[in-house]
């Protein structure tokens, strides 16, 4: 079960980024409601999965070579410290989110299939994902190399489940909160990422220290 959580809060830790894919979920749910906003989530579910799959396949290949361990170690936990020190300088002082329709790239009205590749396209194109996943990611999950299946079946279940409640809980949200969505929110996402942030360069540090001293 504590491949699961650890899968499951990783997740979180990349939801929690109010990027491109979170403003689509939110403006849908605000202008056309929960459905299609979930949609747009779900669909950005299966993106994220895809890169977690992707970053696990590429530190198989690479964790043989003992210095890309070492950079991974070192380079993933001051990463993760640097990330969790971006988090409370927003907690500080929050970005706002746009949810002006004018801004927006996606049309008003679309099937609910349209929805779910529209999100799906948005997590695989999303600039914040792919750094997310080069840099935080890759060091997490390398962490977990060299455990049974059924082990990383559990991280990655909980992955996956962390990012469709997710969707879920913001389609909610931006379908009846509406426009009360301001910097309060951001900085409860901010806090939070924080120390999710906090947790894993701690936790890629001692599993350093354990597999690598």
């Amino acid at each position: 079960m504590s491949w699961f959580v650890s899968g499951f809060f990783l997740s979180l830790s990349l939801c929690l980024d109010l990027g491109i894919v979170n403003v689509a979920i939110l403006r849908a749910g605000v202008q056309r409601g929960m459905l299609p906003s979930f949609l747009i989530g779900a669909g950005s579910s299966f993106g994220d999965l895809f890169y977690a799959l992707l970053s696990m396949a590429g530190m198989s290949l690479l964790m043989n070579n003992l210095y890309v361990r070492w950079g991974l170690w070192l380079g993933g936990t001051v990463i993760l410290l640097s990330m969790a020190w971006s988090m409370i300088r927003e907690f500080r002082r929050p970005k706002m989110i746009d949810l002006d329709e004018r801004s927006g790239q996606e049309p008003e009205h679309r099937q609910g299939w349209k929805d779910f590749t529209w999100g799906l396209g948005l997590a695989l194109a999303s600039p914040s994902a792919i750094l997310w996943f080069a840099t935080v990611g890759g060091s997490v999950i390398a962490a977990s190399q060299g455990h049974s299946a059924s082990s990383l079946f559990l991280f990655f279940s909980g992955f996956f489940t962390a990012s469709v409640l997710w969707s879920l809980f913001m389609a909610g949200v931006s379908s009846q909160g509406g426009k009360w969505l301001g910097p309060r929110l951001v900085r409860g996402f901010s806090l939070l990422s924080a120390l999710l942030f906090l947790f894993f360069a701690g936790k890629v540090f001692l599993d350093g220290c354990r597999t690598l001293l």
